[in-house]
């Protein structure tokens, strides 16, 4: 699955192992390793944080 925010497009394979979030910034680890996705807003990293837990 793929993800789009501000033309950058991250990608997160299942199984996702852990999720960290700090305010605007949220680290996601999957198969592939873990991911830094900087956000601008809470509202953006809340959104995000709501479509992994959809998938």
């Amino acid at each position: 699955m793929s993800y789009t925010y501000k033309g950058m497009v991250y990608s997160i394979k299942s199984p996702v192992r852990s999720i960290s979030v700090n305010k605007h910034n949220v680290v996601v680890t999957d198969q592939n390793g873990s991911k830094l996705i900087k956000f601008t807003n809470v509202n953006d990293s809340k959104c995000f944080l709501a479509w992994v837990y959809q998938a």
